[in-house]
């Protein structure tokens, strides 16, 4: 068969099944992120059917992902909003690194990765799905919740940070040295710092040279500049992922609510296609050796990522009710786990198949650790309860004694 038209067969073949995957996860209620895995795991090197033609093209879609992920994750905020967020939620935001990168680079440093598998694996540990927890809080109708400002604050804090940890991560791939990892860090910090500076002065101006009456000179204009600027951050070792977050801060008001909803579906289609690709890159018969420490892995770090919850809730002032439905909620990891490990699967091949078993798992227990954590612990709690009550009732000395006590007091002569 001749080359394009194997690529459109193929290519045609995994859009229409991506298509049909993400209908029959919505039936069921469920994240379509594990079924796209398991879709580029079918399709990748010895999978059930291999794909070749598409490769090159669907790797570039990825690419294009990644992208337009940062880019509407970055419109969903305003450069003031980070800065609010910073200020009221950085002692959560240490909380939850600590608590849940450590695991992660403790498990690398295990298994003999080094100090670059340690930060990579970290960050895959770290950092929450904004989307699947975002459609979690939808689907069970807590976006009016107390507790649901808390979470928000956490994943902006996490998507901040990858500003930072992203070129961080990059240069060490790039096997920079401490001199060339300390620049690459004083870029990001440097460009982050520059553009959180113009979103917050001259927003508006930005706004106003990017806006357009016409959608599709929008689409076009966004869209050309993003890729751009993502372009020029990965000359410049600062990722292209974190280029088109700021991209996205910079955007405010209705240009960026427009370009939410254009970039949307285009969104969606290239995210599920970066899903798939990374599936392709993981070879299906190296993740039975990973499931075990993947396994050990989800369940500390659905215990550290519920403390998290259970932390910034009560700094927050909420009851208790509410902050372990905070800590149930961030327990999902998906795209962002998946960008990661992307990022370092070069590097560090042994990262894939872990953190695609990882995100698997987590991405499936996100959701019912979201629903049933609170109900789970009052459970507890009222068993422990009605434990203890029996206790009590098989010594009534207390009342006895008191009496007695009294007389005694009473009948001293002081």
């Amino acid at each position: 068969m001749h080359d394009t038209t194997a690529l459109l067969v193929e290519l045609g073949s995994v859009i229409l099944g991506l298509g049909i995957i993400g209908r029959f996860a919505g039936r069921i209620g469920l994240s379509p992120i594990p079924l796209y895995l398991l879709a580029g795991l079918a399709f990748g090197e010895g999978g059930l059917l291999p794909l070749r033609a598409s490769e090159e093209f669907t790797a570039v879609g990825a690419e294009i992902g990644v992208i337009l992920l940062l880019l509407l994750l970055g419109l969903e905020y305003s450069a003031s909003e980070l800065v609010t967020s910073l200020k009221t939620q950085y002692p959560s935001g240490a909380v939850d690194f600590v608590l849940n990168a450590t695991p992660g680079a403790v498990a690398a440093l295990i298994l003999g990765w080094g100090p670059v598998g340690a930060v990579a694996l970290a960050g895959v540990t770290w950092i929450s799905s904004s989307g699947v927890i975002a459609k979690v809080l939808a689907d069970l109708g807590r976006l009016g919740n107390r507790e649901t400002p808390v979470i928000l604050g956490v994943l902006v804090i996490e998507d901040l940070s990858m500003a930072v940890y992203l070129p961080l991560l990059t240069a060490m791939l790039a096997g920079v040295g401490l001199a060339g990892g300390s620049i690459a860090l004083l870029i990001a910090l440097g460009t982050v710092g520059l553009v959180l500076y113009l979103a917050l002065r001259h927003g508006r101006l930005i706004s106003r040279a990017v806006s357009s009456d016409n959608p599709e000179m929008l689409l076009l204009v966004v869209l050309g500049l993003t890729v751009l600027v993502a372009g020029v951050a990965q000359q410049l070792q600062v990722s292209a992922a974190v280029g088109a977050f700021l991209v996205g801060i910079a955007l405010s008001g209705e240009v960026a609510e427009g370009a939410r909803k254009l970039l949307t579906p285009m969104r969606d289609l290239f995210a599920a296609v970066f899903f798939v690709f990374f599936g392709l890159s993981t070879v299906p018969s190296d993740i039975p050796p990973v499931l075990l420490p993947a396994a050990i892995l989800a369940v500390v770090t659905v215990f550290t990522k519920i403390g998290t919850g259970w932390y910034a809730a009560r700094r927050a002032g909420i009851g208790s009710r509410g902050r372990w439905r905070a800590g149930g909620t961030l327990v999902a990891r998906g795209e962002f786990s998946i960008v990661i490990a992307g990022l370092a699967v070069a590097t560090e091949p042994r990262i894939g198949p872990i953190a695609t078993a990882y995100v698997l798992i987590l991405v499936i227990v996100g959701p019912l650790t979201a629903r049933w954590t609170q109900p789970v612990v009052e459970l507890i709690e009222k068993w422990r309860s009605g434990e203890q009550a029996p206790a009590a009732k098989s010594a009534p000395v207390a009342p006895a004694r008191l009496p007695a006590q009294e007389e005694v007091t009473a009948s001293s002569p002081e």
